[in-house]
C-alpha cells in the first residue's frame, strides 16, 4: 500500500466519511485511494446499469465507467462533494456506446438468414436494452420519448439523482429537467391514466 498519504486519510476517507471530491483530489498523488470510489458507488452504477442493459451486461459497464472516471480524475470539480452525478453523466454515455453496439449487432444478425436459436439472441439483446422490468403500456411510453427524455426521466427514477444532480449529470440547465419531467408525466397521464410511481418524483427531493 503506498505511503504517500497518510495512514490518517486512508481511515478519514474509509472510516469518519472524507467528501468524494476529497477522496478523488488525493487519488491523483495516490491512485489507490480511488477504490474508496469504486467501494460507495459501484453497487449503485450496477443496478442502474443492470436495470437498462440486463444483468450480463452490466459487469462491463461499471468497468467501462470507473475506468473512464479514473482516468479523467483529475478533471473532477473540487466543488462537488458527491461524485454521483459526475458517475452517471459518464454512466449514460458508456450506456448509449452499449446499445449502439447492440442495436449494429441486431442489425447484423437480421441481415443474415439464422437458424432459429441464432434469431433467439437477437431477441434477447433487444430484451436487455428494453429494460424488461418495465410493464408493456409503461415500456410503450418510454420507447416515444427521445432519448434524451428517456435518459432523464430513468435517471431520477431509477438512479433517484435529484434535480439538481441530473442537470449536472446530463450537463443542462436544471430549468430544462423540470421542464422535461414536466412534460413526460402529462404524456404518461395521456397515454396510462394516473401518473405511475416510475415518474412521480418530489420536485424538492434532494
Amino acid at each position: 500500500m503506498s505511503a504517500r498519504i497518510p495512514n490518517t486519510f486512508r481511515q478519514l476517507a474509509d472510516i469518519r466519511g472524507a467528501s468524494d471530491a476529497e477522496v478523488i483530489e488525493h487519488s491523483g498523488t495516490d491512485p489507490e485511494m480511488f477504490a474508496v470510489i469504486f467501494d460507495r458507488h459501484a453497487d449503485e452504477i450496477y443496478r442502474y446499469a443492470a436495470r437498462r442493459l440486463g444483468q450480463d451486461a452490466a459487469p462491463d459497464v461499471v468497468s467501462d465507467v470507473f475506468l473512464a472516471a479514473f482516468r479523467n480524475r483529475d478533471r473532477y470539480r473540487s466543488d462537488s462533494a458527491d461524485a454521483r452525478p459526475w458517475l452517471f453523466g459518464i454512466t449514460t454515455k458508456v450506456i448509449s456506446q452499449h446499445i449502439r453496439a447492440a442495436g449494429r449487432r441486431a442489425r447484423m444478425f437480421a441481415s443474415v438468414p439464422l437458424p432459429r436459436p441464432a434469431e433467439l439472441r437477437v431477441d434477447e439483446i433487444s430484451d436487455r436494452i428494453a429494460a424488461q422490468q418495465l410493464q408493456p403500456r409503461m415500456l410503450g411510453v418510454l420507447a416515444e420519448l427521445s432519448a434524451a427524455d428517456r435518459e432523464l426521466v430513468l435517471l431520477v427514477a431509477w438512479a433517484e439523482l435529484s434535480y439538481e444532480q441530473v442537470a449536472e449529470a446530463l450537463a443542462v440547465p436544471i430549468g430544462t429537467v423540470r421542464s422535461r419531467l414536466h412534460r413526460v408525466r402529462a404524456k404518461v397521464r395521456r397515454s396510462i391514466g394516473p401518473v405511475s410511481a416510475l415518474f412521480e418524483v418530489e420536485p424538492d427531493r434532494g
